[in-house]
């Protein structure tokens, strides 16, 4: 039975996303991102750059994905520059010098919407250690720009050390990982990681069981409840995990107006040459930039409750419906936590029928979001999970 706790109460962290997503939707700037689509090409920014520890396997992967975009209609900008960054590990970065960009992407948020979506390889910066005065990443102009780019409906792909980067910026933290940052890790070894969310288009062709040999995260919180678990990993099957029975490994959500996917995986360059992985990050790359959506779109069960604590009704008898709909959403969770996964979707197409009764756009968007746990858990349903 795929795990699915809540360490939250669903009411109150609903309403603390609606009003965080009003404050964002009247901050909001810059051009839409460039979409995706199977006729055109487009175009995904890779960044490498470390300002502390430089993981082997980036060079293996930013050739990965060139030659993936190659295959797969996409071009790679790489932005990796040589740093003379120095300390514990060593002195500075040697970066691509031979691939990347002549000087940073992140000028501003119009200026990054030529990308379907930015992929973030294991770009560490040495804030782990939370002071403000350790140079980040992205210095503050940067970062918003990125911020006006997710907002914009950018997408957003973290791999590894991706949750090991930005330590002291809050957003980046959410957006990689509902506030999940790297903690540590045991030696590398094999260990299962196990299917949660089998019918999301990055899942295609991925074992539900999949054993394989890495190096394995251990993370600063469980995001679950704020993200969309993809795969757990199973802690009995290696040593030195820290996170219990619940371990996500890998995950997605809907990040204020944009799309965040992450795999924690992928620190051994062997993985840049197994074809499972490789279609698995593709995946990635592919829904985080539109081109490809199904199995619930990543939606979360806080997200949909946002919806309803934000939706504006028009009188009581649609306050009524809206009370019925939250009701019906509460006992498909429960359903869902309880393992009665059949009496869950019965809950949720209740609750689908009942926000289709409502007005206005909100009532659309509701209604989509509703069928999109739907979809999530008939897929579950399916994989017999």
């Amino acid at each position: 039975m795929a795990h699915l706790k809540h360490t939250l109460p669903r009411r109150a962290a609903a309403l603390a996303a609606t009003a965080a997503a009003a404050t964002l939707a009247a901050t909001a700037v810059g051009a839409a991102p460039a979409s995706a689509d199977d006729e055109d090409d487009y175009r995904v920014l890779v960044v490498g750059e470390t300002l502390g520890f430089r993981h082997s396997h980036i060079d293996e992967t930013t050739h990965a994905l060139i030659d993936l975009g190659a295959e797969h209609g996409f071009t790679v900008d790489v932005w990796d520059p040589p740093n003379s960054s120095s300390g514990w590990w060593g002195p500075g970065s040697p970066g691509q010098p031979d691939l990347t960009l002549a000087s940073t992407p992140f000028t501003s948020s119009e200026d990054l919407a030529q990308y379907a979506t930015i992929v973030f390889v294991s770009p560490v910066d040495n804030t782990n250690s939370l002071n403000p005065d350790v140079p980040r990443l992205l210095d503050d102009a940067e970062l918003a720009a990125f911020q006006g780019y997710i907002r914009s409906g950018g997408g957003f792909v973290g791999l590894h050390a991706a949750t090991d980067t930005l330590h002291t910026a809050d957003w980046y933290t959410r957006l990689v990982g509902g506030g999940a940052r790297f903690a540590n890790h045991p030696q590398q070894q094999t260990a299962t990681m196990r299917v949660e969310s089998p019918a999301h288009p990055s899942m295609e062709g991925v074992p539900l069981e999949w054993t394989r040999w890495d190096e394995w995260y251990n993370y600063t919180l469980n995001p679950r409840g704020d993200v969309h678990v993809l795969m757990t990993l199973d802690e009995s099957t290696y040593t030195g995990g820290s996170m219990g029975d619940d371990h996500p490994i890998a995950w997605c959500h809907n990040f204020e107006g944009g799309r965040s996917w992450y795999q924690g995986a992928g620190h051994v360059e062997a993985a840049w040459e197994d074809p499972t992985f490789l279609t698995h990050v593709l995946g990635g790359i592919e829904w985080t930039a539109g081109l490809t959506s199904g199995g619930g779109d990543c939606v979360t069960w806080r997200e949909v409750d946002a919806l309803v604590d934000g939706f504006t009704s028009q009188g009581k008898g649609e306050r009524a419906v809206l009370a019925r709909v939250a009701d019906r959403l509460d006992d498909a969770e429960a359903a869902v936590e309880a393992g009665h996964r059949h009496k869950a979707l019965g809950q949720l197409r209740a609750a689908e029928r009942l926000a289709a009764t409502l007005s206005g756009d909100d009532a659309d968007v509701l209604a989509g979001k509703v069928a999109d746990l739907r979809e999530w858990q008939q897929g579950v349903l399916d994989a017999g999970l």
